[in-house]
């Protein structure tokens, strides 16, 4: 691991272990999902300034009015999706934002499809990637809310922004027994999971829960 990846201080290994103790304390218990918030250096995923507060379980801003989740819900929606009888083989992601998500993904899953609607952010998360040596992230320019076809169906789909409603494109493109985690929802928002049946579609919500609305176009 590279020194600036191990960090010092409060983004140290030990600030770590304490942020995964904290997720435990808080009800995440899969292993897998803890193991891989232990080891990613979450620093390098918020500007400079702020990579002191990268391991409080807060959201952080990351430029062009967006944030990255605070880690309980970064743990929290990972284990949802990973709760499957199905292999998680192929994941999309909408939102890339800084790559903090999208990285503990690739670290559980075969593939990771991630989708950003803004440019600046989807190149700085493409250098994060390969500095951390993640190959098995492929990144689209593209409205969130069409998902990505070309790739169709996802055996998991995870939202880190709120539509108000969810997208049909993004229920669509989801794989028989496959799971969609996403936030719905204006002003009160809920983080649904939504699973693919052969019945239909079966709906679950978990928690109040706050993000960024997710916005329509490319920047």
């Amino acid at each position: 691991m590279k020194p600036e990846h191990r960090g010092i201080g409060m983004t140290s290994q030990r600030t770590r272990e304490r942020m995964v103790k904290r997720l435990q304390e808080q009800g995440i218990t899969n292993m897998r999902v803890l193991d891989v918030m232990r080891h990613l250096p979450r620093h390098i995923f918020v500007d400079e300034a702020l990579a002191s507060r990268s391991y409080e379980d807060t959201a952080l801003p990351i430029g062009h009015g967006q944030t990255i989740s605070q880690p309980y819900i970064v743990a929290r929606m990972t284990e949802i999706l990973l709760e499957t009888d199905t292999a998680l083989d192929k994941v999309l992601e909408v939102g890339t934002g800084s790559g903090y998500q999208t990285a503990v993904l690739a670290k559980l899953v075969r593939s990771v499809y991630s989708v950003e609607r803004i440019r600046p952010l989807q190149d700085s998360a493409r250098r994060r990637f390969q500095e951390l040596n993640l190959f098995n992230i492929l990144l689209h320019h593209s409205d969130g809310t069409w998902g990505w076809q070309d790739h169709a169906p996802y055996d998991g789909i995870i939202v880190t922004a709120a539509p108000s409603q969810i997208p049909e494109s993004l229920l669509e493109q989801l794989a028989m027994g496959g799971r969609l985690v996403t936030p719905v929802g204006g002003h009160q928002q809920k983080l649904t999971v939504i699973t693919k049946t052969p019945a239909g579609y079966e709906q679950q919500v978990v928690k109040q829960v706050t993000f960024v609305p997710m916005l329509s176009g490319l920047e």
